[in-house]
């Protein structure tokens, strides 16, 4: 069962997401404020964040600041209806996915299984060798680590499930909605940047190549390309 922790200081919405996910057997817990939240999330004892934007005291941006300097649990956030920026802002700082206010309980409830997938297990199609290495990157599937240039590399879990799509296609281009599907586990939809963003944070972790280029090579109007030299 999965350990759920909702960070968010509107009770009803707290009560009616604890029904709900109750019903789809998560395991709920909750924080109304970021501090409280903060803790909560890097105790070890949950596997997924639910986390919102708009809180008082710490906002839900300076939460995931906290969470992120000793933590990679996943995060969704929770952002105002058509900001833009504030999706954005939270994928900059290390948040998987996010939904917008109101959602659809359903909606959340594929998010949560969509990156339950992702840390518990791959698709039965992909290959089995549990380490990949292309070039300077190394990525374990069975304990779900990445190393560059032989050095821990710490990525977000939706980091390392599009690092390791890429590797697993080394040399040929990935469309942007093969990358939403397999990495995301989510169809692309549309003004979407969340994974230009995530492209973004990984190049910063990966650094460059010996010849100063990055190794995910963007291929205008199509997609991604992990290239080795």
């Amino acid at each position: 069962m999965l350990q759920v922790l909702l960070i968010d200081d509107d009770i009803e919405l707290c009560q009616m997401m604890e029904e709900y996910l109750e019903a789809e057997h998560f395991a709920l817990e909750f924080a109304h404020d970021g501090e409280t939240g903060a803790r909560m999330a890097t105790s070890g004892k949950h596997d997924l964040v639910v986390l919102d934007v708009m809180m008082p005291g710490i906002n839900g941006f300076d939460t995931l600041r906290l969470i992120r300097n000793t933590s990679q649990i996943p995060v969704i956030m929770l952002t105002a209806k058509g900001d833009d920026i504030d999706r954005i802002i939270g994928l900059e700082l290390g948040a998987d996915d996010y939904l917008t206010k109101p959602f659809n309980p359903r909606e959340l409830v594929a998010r949560l299984k969509a990156i339950q997938r992702r840390v518990t297990g791959r698709d039965a199609n992909e290959p089995k060798d549990d380490v990949l290495r292309v070039g300077h990157a190394q990525v374990n599937s069975a304990n779900r680590t990445a190393e560059w240039n032989g050095e821990p590399l710490p990525l977000t879990t939706s980091e390392f499930a599009l690092l390791e799509t890429l590797l697993r296609n080394a040399g040929h281009v990935v469309s942007k909605s093969d990358l939403f599907m397999q990495a995301l586990g989510r169809p692309e939809t549309k003004y979407d940047r969340s994974i230009d963003v995530h492209v973004s944070n990984l190049r910063q972790k990966l650094g460059t190549l010996d010849d100063g280029r990055s190794p995910i090579q963007t291929v205008r109007n199509v997609g991604y390309q992990f290239i080795t030299g």
